[in-house]
């Protein structure tokens, strides 16, 4: 019985969060056909069978897919580029379903799970600063912004045409969504609550307020995408611009997603899902999209976990398209509103909110730089930002730990032991030993050539890299040049590298590390050292 009542529940869950998504996704799937020039009804389309087919099929359960901005944007662009040809511009979204089928297939998608933490914390919050600022005006009855800035910069003269019976509306749905105890909402999500009794009221008082108005009927006719010699080039590029976008934007979401639900998606497949859903959007001539941040949230927070939630969000669209429409175009965009800043409000990650005072610096301003990025310039803009500067940090640190110190190697006593004092005046050997600590990398090899001038006048230098976790390919070349310039000074080297670099700089063939002078361990070194010391000072 238990077992029977959990799928029960979670069933509900997915029929209410699915639903839910698919209200909210309605107007947004319409303003998003009429902005890419393709018309209202194409981001329908692309809403239903992308919607369908990345929930079927992709790797994040509850992601809820179709039309987004930065999709939409690129799309408007290459409608603008081929001059209007819906089927050329259907060639280049059919090309992007194939890239990122490809690069699912090729099992990129894991690289998502490289982007730090402060990153997706700022992409989270900012995408929830993003969505309270472009709905506090529909809230209050006026057209919303086209950006966040633009909805502040906006606000002076939105107060001043608030719509009061608009803002009743909001303000009770604002009431519904943040006090309704979790008892009911466990039963009906607070947002369908508020959404049908805010749209029953505003139809039994007749208020004069936005709502979302006319929904396209019908289902869309089939058309092949087509392209010419003379295009295919420009086609192709505007493809793997859309795919590689689309797939930078689904998986981003199944990153907020994950953080949400404490689960973990599976990126290669959400790359294939989410392509077969993006080619066969060509055919039916829909908008191209990517997992949906924000109605993603609102499926999950509405009591979506499963699959069957984006099903139910392509099937109510899907209705409203065959005929159910005129039961939608009637609901008050400020109710939408409200229910989207309780998402918005929600989907700040206070976690790292509450530790912005106690956690590393270095963290916390890559979190800033997300958030800031996110919010006035643009989501994907701001997420590879923050990946580049939480690379260079890390860097940056690795660089830090590394350390790299010149000292003389005195003379042996007799039995070959070693003078405890390194630096006993009148028992310098001849020789050098340039000891390097920590990852020798790029961020770290510029250490090595800026120690030259210390080792000038020797007769032996000993590389002690014995306590070096890896080598890269810039330190070998750095490693490389010094032992060069070394020898053109009559010099000798030899390199004390780990069993693993040894058999790495071997496979390489470098010319200037060749067998003869690499060594596993430091004793032997220093001992070949001191011999080839003392045959320099021999005459003739």
């Amino acid at each position: 019985m238990n077992a029977q009542a959990s799928a029960l529940a979670r069933l509900r869950g997915d029929f209410f969060g699915g639903l839910t998504a698919g209200i909210v996704a309605l107007p947004l799937a319409l303003a998003f056909g009429v902005a890419s020039g393709a018309g209202a009804a194409a981001g329908l389309y692309g809403a239903i069978v992308l919607g369908f087919v990345a929930a079927l099929l992709g790797g994040t359960r509850m992601q809820i897919s179709g039309p987004t901005g930065p999709m939409t944007v690129v799309f408007a662009s290459a409608l603008a580029v081929v001059g209007g040809d819906a089927a050329l511009a259907m060639a280049a979204v059919l090309v992007g379903g194939l890239v990122q089928i490809g690069l699912g297939v090729l099992r990129t998608g894991g690289l998502v799970r490289f982007i730090p933490y402060p990153v997706v914390s700022g992409f989270m919050s900012g995408i929830g600063v993003i969505i309270v600022l472009l709905q506090s005006a529909p809230l209050l009855g006026v057209a919303p912004a086209s950006s966040p800035l633009a909805a502040v910069l906006a606000l002076p003269g939105v107060l001043a045409k608030v719509n009061a019976e608009a803002l009743l509306l909001g303000g009770l749905t604002l009431l519904i969504v943040f006090r309704t105890p979790m008892t009911v909402s466990r039963i009906v999500p607070a947002p369908l609550v508020a959404l049908v009794a805010m749209s029953a009221l505003s139809a039994a008082a007749d208020l004069q307020v936005p709502v979302i108005g006319d929904i396209p009927a019908g289902l869309p006719v089939p058309a092949l995408p087509s392209f010419t010699l003379e295009t295919w080039t420009t086609v192709l590029l505007l493809g793997i611009t859309l795919g590689v976008l689309g797939s930078i934007d689904s998986l981003l979401t199944s990153l907020v997603a994950d953080s949400i639900t404490r689960t973990r998606h599976h990126s290669n497949r959400e790359l294939v899902g989410q392509g077969i859903g993006n080619l066969l959007c060509a055919f039916v001539g829909g908008l191209p999209g990517a997992g949906a941040t924000m109605r993603t949230v609102i499926n999950i927070k509405s009591g979506g976990r499963g699959r069957a939630s984006g099903v139910v969000h392509s099937l109510f669209l899907l209705a409203l398209l065959l005929g159910l429409g005129p039961l939608a175009e009637r609901i008050p965009l400020a109710v939408l509103a409200g229910i989207l800043i309780k998402v918005g409000v929600d989907i700040l990650d206070y976690r790292m909110l509450r530790l912005v005072r106690t956690a590393p610096r270095a963290d916390v301003a890559v979190m800033a730089a997300v958030f800031a990025l996110t919010v006035l310039v643009d989501l994907i803009v701001a997420v590879g930002a923050g990946v580049i500067l939480s690379m260079a940090l890390i860097i940056h640190r690795l660089a830090r730990q590394s350390s790299l110190r010149v000292r003389p190697l005195p003379h042996a006593e007799e039995g070959g032991q070693t003078p405890a004092g390194d630096e006993l005046p009148g028992l310098d050997s001849g020789v050098r030993v340039i000891e390097i600590e920590g990852a020798f990398f790029f961020g770290s090899a510029s250490q090595l050539l800026d120690r030259v001038d210390q080792v000038i006048g020797t007769r032996v230098v000993v590389f002690d890299c014995s306590r070096v976790p890896f080598m890269d390919l810039s330190a070998q070349f750095a490693l490389e040049e010094m032992i060069e310039g070394l020898q053109a000074q009559s010099i000798a080297a030899r390199v004390v590298v780990p069993p693993e670099i040894h058999a790495q700089l071997l496979r390489l063939g470098a010319p200037q590390l060749p067998a003869a002078i690499l060594h596993d361990e430091l004793d032997a070194a220093l001992a070949e050292a001191r011999r080839l010391a003392a045959a320099r000072l021999q005459p003739g």
